[in-house]
Order: C-alpha cells, then sequence, then structure tokens
C-alpha cells in the first residue's frame, strides 16, 4: 500500500513539472516587448494570416501581429508590434508572405529609402496582400490551357528541314 501510494505521489509530481515547463515555455514563446512601436498597415485580404504570427525585417523577426480589424471600407487593418529600437523609413513596404507552399504567413518588412522614420501609431501606406496558392494554380493551369489552346489553333510547328 505504501509503494503504491508512493508511485502515485511521484507520478503526480512528474505530471505537475511537466504542465509547469509547458506554461512556462508557451509564456516564453509569447512575443512582449517593453517599449515596442505598433504600426498599422491596411490590406484589401490577410487570409490565412493570424494575430502572433512575424513580423520580419531582411529574415529576421523583428516583432508581431498584435491586432487585426476590419475597417469601414471592408478592408483588413493588421497592428504591428515592432521591437524597440526597431526604426522604419516612411517609404517602406509591407507585405503577407507565406513560408513555403503551404506553410504559415508572416508579414515582411521592406525598407524604403527615406530619411524620416515611422512614429509608435503611423499607418504604412505601401502594401501587398496575400497570395492565396488556390488562385496562383488557377492562374497557372489558366496560362496551360490557353498555351494549348493557341498551340491546337495554329496546328503543330512544322518540323524543321533535314539537310539544309
Amino acid at each position: 500500500m505504501i509503494r503504491e501510494t508512493q508511485e502515485v505521489l511521484v507520478g503526480a509530481a512528474i505530471v505537475a513539472a511537466l504542465a509547469f515547463l509547458f506554461l512556462q515555455s508557451y509564456k516564453a514563446s509569447e512575443f512582449k516587448t517593453i517599449g515596442a512601436n505598433v504600426l498599422t498597415a491596411t490590406f484589401n485580404r490577410v487570409d490565412g494570416l493570424v494575430v502572433g504570427d512575424e513580423v520580419r525585417l531582411g529574415g529576421i523577426r523583428v516583432g508581431s501581429v498584435q491586432r487585426m480589424t476590419l475597417v469601414d471600407d471592408f478592408r483588413a487593418r493588421i497592428a504591428l508590434q515592432l521591437d524597440a529600437g526597431v526604426r522604419i523609413p516612411t517609404d517602406s513596404a509591407a507585405a503577407i508572405h507565406t513560408d513555403g507552399l503551404f506553410g504559415t504567413k508572416f508579414v515582411v518588412l521592406d525598407p524604403g529609402g527615406e530619411e524620416n522614420y515611422y512614429e509608435n501609431g503611423d499607418n504604412i501606406s505601401f502594401t501587398q496582400d496575400a497570395v492565396l496558392v488556390d488562385e496562383l494554380l488557377e492562374l497557372i493551369i489558366a496560362e496551360g490551357k490557353a498555351k494549348r489552346a493557341r498551340k491546337n489553333r495554329g496546328g503543330a510547328d512544322p518540323p524543321a528541314k533535314k539537310g539544309s
């Protein structure tokens, strides 16, 4: 009976320790930055982007998507929380990219050459919407069908003459 009680207590302690480690790793993965700047950007579509996704500059994570809202003209406005000290020129652009073909979405900041920088709360004017994989595949298929139709209409190319 004592051995069974010890095994139960040890098992409970291990489960509690694992739960504690899981919670600590989850809290550490949250992207909170003291003194961070928040910029906004408005897109026609942000399909697949979610709160917490990365904001990258030069391939390096410099922030995260803090909030997404729908504005009056049915466009999506996202708030980008940037690390303290990250300065973005006022002629920079924001684009939504995908990590691989079916990977997660993230926001890429493409810095401009302006000497003035965005301040906390400013809106990034130049944006590029998310590209949807199904739309891209439809475009590729349509281009292939159009090429095949042109080839069929004009007939096959005449074979090259030998010995000329």
